[in-house]
């Protein structure tokens, strides 16, 4: 069976591997281009089926709400310098009303969801094969109009390795990028007594919110901050466990910055790219590459809390982006229903 045949039958649970994506074609190769078919515009978001909408139901017990998102102006200084401080006017037209309006606001400065078109891939392109003259400002490709459009709801479930690595005496060392390996999130699966499945909104607590808003004027001047490995086998775990979204509490989802990695790509290897502070980011394989939404900088304290009290990890788990024409990214608008 091909892989691409073996695509075809993913209704019924089939779906290449990770390094069966290697055996594909000229440009198709190492990528899930097509897989949804050409004009696909959602990438893994295609696993959270209707059906598995369904299933989710089975993770609410008590009907308990929990919002997962940061105030918009959590970060002041900004922690990524070029996306400024919002700017809020509320104004009335007389003395019995009130408008307001958002001024310089970046749509991934705070709680996010990072689209489609955030990433490309130097040796590849954009996921897909987008045309990259048409991801602009009020231009359809890949716009996060397209995640909007359809919503997110699904079984989100709770990885709580900082937790884990705090109980077997071996805590994350939050003031560092160290990369986290995905025997980590196996053992934390173990430890909780959770199981992943299928089209499953994951969400990892490192619990470095709690060191960043402690040293939130970051003393040394660096940004770091504890994250997935950037190795082909976290793409690899993502990918093989059909992961809908994969979300964190830090600033990347991986290890930040990504000078540690060894991932390379044939642009930067020749010259032809210089290096940047991109250069080694997993960012590069599984937005463009797989076709993975990332949601980064979640508040997911509270909602760990409550799941340790009820000792079960998996919740209903909703997320609404800005209905924005092109957008890039958007505040994630995520609440877990327990």
């Amino acid at each position: 069976m091909t892989t691409h045949q073996a695509s075809r039958r993913s209704p019924a649970g089939e779906f290449p591997r990770y390094y069966q994506l290697f055996d594909r074609p000229d440009r198709l190769r190492g990528t899930a281009w097509g897989l949804w078919g050409p004009a696909d515009q959602l990438g893994t978001l295609n696993h959270l089926t209707p059906a598995r909408v369904l299933e989710a139901r089975e993770s609410i017990l008590t009907g308990e709400v929990i919002p997962l998102n940061l105030p918009l102006t959590e970060f002041e200084p900004p922690i990524i310098a070029h996306r400024g401080s919002i700017q809020h006017t509320v104004f009335g037209l007389n003395d019995f009303h009130r408008d307001d309006r958002i001024d310089n606001l970046f749509l991934q400065a705070s709680t996010q969801i990072d689209g489609l078109r955030h990433f490309g891939h130097p040796d590849h392109g954009f996921y897909n094969d987008a045309d990259p003259n048409g991801l602009v400002a009020g231009k359809p490709g890949l716009g996060i109009q397209a995640v909007a459009e359809r919503g997110i709801a699904g079984r989100g479930l709770l990885i709580d390795v900082g937790a884990y690595r705090d109980a077997v005496g071996r805590p994350i060392d939050q003031a560092t990028n160290e990369q986290i390996p995905v025997a980590d999130l196996d053992s934390t699966l173990e430890w909780q007594g959770s199981t992943i499945r299928p089209g499953d909104i994951i969400m990892i607590r490192t619990g470095w919110l709690k060191h960043i808003r402690a040293d939130a004027n970051r003393s040394d001047g660096a940004l770091r901050s504890p994250g997935l490995s950037q190795t082909e086998e976290s793409a690899a775990w993502l990918w093989d466990h059909q992961v809908a979204v994969a979300a964190s509490d830090n600033i990347a989802l991986e290890a930040w910055p990504a000078t540690d990695s060894k991932l390379t790509v044939q642009a930067e290897l020749s010259g032809a790219m210089p290096a940047s502070s991109h250069t080694g980011m997993l960012h590069r394989i599984l937005i463009p590459l797989l076709g993975l939404s990332i949601g980064e900088l979640w508040a997911l304290d509270e909602l760990a809390a409550a799941c340790a009290a009820r000792r079960r990890y998996d919740v209903f788990l909703t997320a609404q982006p800005l209905n924005l024409l092109g957008g890039v990214g958007s505040p994630a608008n995520a609440m877990a229903i327990l």
